[in-house]
């Protein structure tokens, strides 16, 4: 391998370390953000028996490896999430980091799908979608569009009503079936890709949505009235629409 290769391998080493540190932390806020608890005390300890857990037991993913998935204290089981939470943000920060090398966009997307990560999985817990996650998303995207804009204002601007407007419309006629929360979240992913990424965004979203929930539907997980949580899909749909939204645009204006 050239000193290059290496350079490259070592990196991402870092970064993939880096995103399981980043991740453990998510973890903390998913658990305590929605409860109104501090995101520093008390130290993290296990759900189930309250002991605080010592650095040994703090090593992300790599503990509930070495722990086979259970407490060390009372053997009860560590939910999976954890270990997936840390997993998804170390590979944002590999993915971003192979996307834009250390450019002021690395930083900016490296943030905004923590935040993302964040959102949808107090949405899959909770079935809420907090609205301090989403203005914070919302100032994130306006300080970026003055200092490193990907999107004219205008098509910003348009994207946030279109957005915002389409799931506001599908609340209305569907009497519910759409949050409050969808509908914010929506209109800022709407004002950070744009018009017309923000139909790319929607449409994905839809098709994602409707995909988990026919398979759920068949594997009887859910019923035909449960509600699904909506945030994970408009995430992941806003991420493809990130890397590969004009693609798929020009594609679909082309064949369809």
């Amino acid at each position: 391998m050239t000193a290059l290769m290496w350079i490259q391998v070592l990196t991402h080493i870092f970064l993939f370390v880096l995103g399981l540190v980043i991740g453990s932390f998510l973890n903390v806020v998913i658990h305590r953000f929605p409860r109104r608890e501090s995101l520093i005390r008390p130290r993290s300890s296990c759900i189930h028996c309250k002991t605080a857990l010592q650095v040994s037991d703090l090593f992300p993913l790599f503990s509930f490896i070495a722990l086979r998935g259970r407490c060390r204290y009372c053997g009860a089981r560590i939910s999976r999430r954890y270990p997936l939470v840390e997993l998804l943000s170390a590979l944002i920060f590999i993915f971003c980091h192979v996307s834009y090398g250390f450019s002021p966009f690395f930083f900016k997307y490296a943030v905004f799908f923590s935040i993302l990560l964040v959102i949808s999985f107090i949405d899959l817990d909770e079935s809420i979608i907090p609205n301090r996650l989403v203005l914070l998303l919302l100032l994130w995207s306006i300080a970026w569009q003055f200092l490193y804009p990907e999107v004219p204002l205008t098509g910003a601007t348009l994207g946030l009503l279109a957005g915002g407007g389409l799931f506001f419309l599908i609340a209305v006629l569907s009497k519910g079936g759409m949050g409050g929360g969808d509908i914010k979240l929506m209109a800022v992913l709407g004002f950070a890709v744009g018009c017309p990424l923000v139909f790319v965004v929607f449409l994905l979203a839809f098709i994602l949505g409707a995909a988990v929930g026919v398979a759920l539907l068949i594997y009887r997980n859910k019923m035909r009235h449960d509600p699904l949580p909506f945030a994970p899909f408009l995430a992941l749909a806003f991420f493809i629409s990130v890397f590969w939204g004009w693609q798929i645009w020009y594609w679909y204006t082309l064949y369809l």
